[in-house]
């Protein structure tokens, strides 16, 4: 079931309830900071992170660059900003980057790897967003001057146009056998990364001693309002913080946020297996409903479903939102849940009812 991407509906389009409870399952950057989080964050020690003089900014890149065993990291307003500046600190303008074609990096991101970095891209179809290194060696053009020159590959972990998809580390692991073999760097784009770690197991150092670079975001599945790191070795987060004065991400103050981030990290990781565990039960039900055509097998916190070819997708969303619960519309009669931290505790009842509910 191809994953398709539609503009995001906006908020309560028909009347609920005044006493109703707001279920948002439209994506897990919805959530906003705990008491205990906006707490941490008032208390934070702040400076001007420009002079490199924010304690609190300079804590939380020392601690994600700890944790993954790499050796720096630059904190910025948004992934899409850190997967831009890997882009432009890997390459030249003229090279080539291999990507899926459902890449956040290359489907979301407003066309920024050619304007930001004048590279071309070579996309190669995978299955919900994974692909192989066979896949990779396909791709990679001969020494000529009639083609880009291949500098990078980029993997995103897990896959969000996949439905949540986790990528196999040990394929992760032949495809960087190929980048060394052939002289390309290796990013990831963790947006969700967190989400394939607490599935998986896998230890944070070994993802880190495999890529040149890794994009994290601290403001979905951990919860933290605004920012994402990007880690490497000093001489790539040295070049790092120049793109980022130059794309206009040098901020003052912003120990705030990045106390929020460092919250995050320290506090937010282990509790995405609940939200793992709440996607698996909402996947569960819609099996058992007769109007869902399929549902892609559940790997983290997002339930992506079809419904039948019979049934209208605003119809269905519409009755979803008269019962509290908002929804993300990827497709023709395709739907997604992102299950998160805000999400009240009784949601699996409400959502159970709502769905066993409907009917055309």
């Amino acid at each position: 079931m191809a994953v398709e991407a539609v503009p995001v509906r906006p908020r309560l389009r028909v009347p609920l309830a005044s006493n109703a409870m707001i279920i948002d399952l439209r994506s897990d950057t919805v959530t906003k900071p705990t008491p205990a989080m906006l707490e941490y964050m008032f208390k934070a020690t702040v400076g001007d992170d420009v002079f490199d003089e924010d304690p609190s900014v300079n804590e939380l890149q020392s601690f994600a660059a700890g944790m993954f065993g790499m050796e720096a990291a630059i904190f910025c307003p948004s992934g899409t900003m850190t997967n831009q500046i890997a882009v432009k600190a890997h390459t030249q303008p003229g090279d080539e980057v291999i990507c899926e074609d459902g890449a956040h990096l290359y489907y979301y991101e407003g066309g920024g790897m050619a304007s930001n970095s004048g590279v071309t891209t070579k996309t190669l179809k995978g299955n919900r967003g994974v692909f192989t290194h066979e896949q990779v060696l396909d791709c990679l053009r001969p020494s000529n001057v009639h083609f880009p020159s291949t500098s990078l590959v980029s993997i995103e972990n897990t896959c969000n146009r996949g439905g949540g998809k986790i990528f196999d580390f040990n394929e992760i692991l032949r495809i960087r056998a190929i980048c060394d073999t052939h002289g390309l760097k290796l990013h990831m784009d963790g947006a969700r990364l967190f989400n394939a770690i607490v599935s998986t197991g896998l230890d944070p150092k070994s993802i880190g001693a495999t890529f040149d670079s890794i994009s994290i975001c601290l403001s979905k599945g951990l919860g933290a309002p605004v920012g994402s790191l990007l880690l490497g070795s000093k001489d790539f987060i040295k070049k790092a913080f120049r793109i980022r004065k130059a794309f206009g991400g040098g901020m003052r103050q912003a120990g705030y946020l990045a106390s929020a981030g460092l919250y995050a990290l320290e506090n937010n990781i282990d509790r995405l297996s609940e939200d793992h565990s709440l996607a698996k039960e909402i996947e569960a039900t819609l099996d058992a409903c007769d109007y869902v055509k399929s549902v892609l097998p559940v790997e983290t916190n997002m339930v992506v479903f079809e419904l039948m070819d019979s049934f209208s997708t605003s119809e269905f969303l519409n009755y979803l939102e008269r019962n509290g619960i908002l929804a993300f519309e990827i497709g023709p009669r395709r739907i997604r849940f992102v299950t998160h931290l805000d999400l009240p505790i009784k949601s699996i009842e409400t959502i159970r009812e709502a769905l066993a509910g409907y009917s055309a």
